[in-house]
């Protein structure tokens, strides 16, 4: 797989100012009485991330990144499949990742949170999507929820970023509005009556059912039961 790609320098020292490149404790961490709860899963290492064991599909790879070690996918084959749904139960949330999109195929669903259903019921539609589509050298976000009642896309192709640099993504929902940001900017918002999510797992690199596999690196996600403005985005 290739070396990390060259990060602007600009960009860096602006993802290290507003937090975005925090190193945090992995796990769940339940905070003071008065904080969110919070889940933090680092991706420097493939056996397990956030204490979970994983399951690896294909050959993701260790890379070295600015921020730390980070698992780099070649938008082929190469997943992690973890088994926990770290927004369950969540009526409000921040759901944050530091990646690294690398260009590829045009539509990479990268990170999917989803709902499990009992076994003696259909399978669960419900959850959240991380989504980039790429343009020659650039890409857009698409951030996307589905469950009963809702089902909302905040997709902006007017708002392009360059592949081959790192990134801070987030979506969030305060009880009214869902929200989506790039480097702590928000890129748009759309009311949506949301509910909260059950228990289920998540995929990492592509879709759960193995579609829209990503070409890039992925170093760290955060999840939080609360929604965060982005002064307060990846920092413990």
């Amino acid at each position: 797989m290739p070396d990390v790609l060259p990060l602007d320098r600009r960009r860096l020292m602006a993802l290290v100012a507003s937090g975005a490149a925090a190193t945090m404790l992995p796990g769940c961490a339940t905070m003071t009485a008065a904080s969110p709860r919070q889940t933090v899963w680092t991706f420097d290492r493939l056996a397990d991330i956030g204490g979970i064991e994983t399951r690896v599909e294909g050959a993701p790879g260790l890379i070295d990144s600015p921020f730390g070690r980070a698992v780099q996918f070649d938008g082929v084959d190469d997943a992690l499949f973890i088994d926990q749904h770290p927004l369950a139960g969540a009526e409000t949330f921040t759901f944050e990742a530091l990646f690294r999109p690398d260009g590829g195929a045009f539509e990479q669903r990268w990170f999917h949170l989803a709902e499990e259903a009992p076994a003696d019921q259909p399978p669960s539609q419900t959850r959240f999507l991380f989504e980039i589509r790429v343009v020659q050298d650039r890409w857009y976000l698409d951030a996307f929820t589905r469950g009963p009642g809702y089902n909302h896309t905040l997709i902006f192709p007017e708002r392009l970023h360059p592949c081959g640099q790192w990134f801070h993504v987030a979506q969030t929902f305060d009880g009214v509005l869902y929200r989506a940001y790039v480097d702590g900017v928000l890129q748009g918002e759309h009311p949506v009556p949301f509910k909260p999510q059950g228990p289920g797992r998540a995929s990492v690199g592509c879709r759960i059912n193995r579609v829209n596999y990503f070409k890039g690196a992925v170093r760290q996600a955060r999840f939080t039961h609360a929604a965060l403005p982005p002064e307060r985005f990846t920092r413990s």
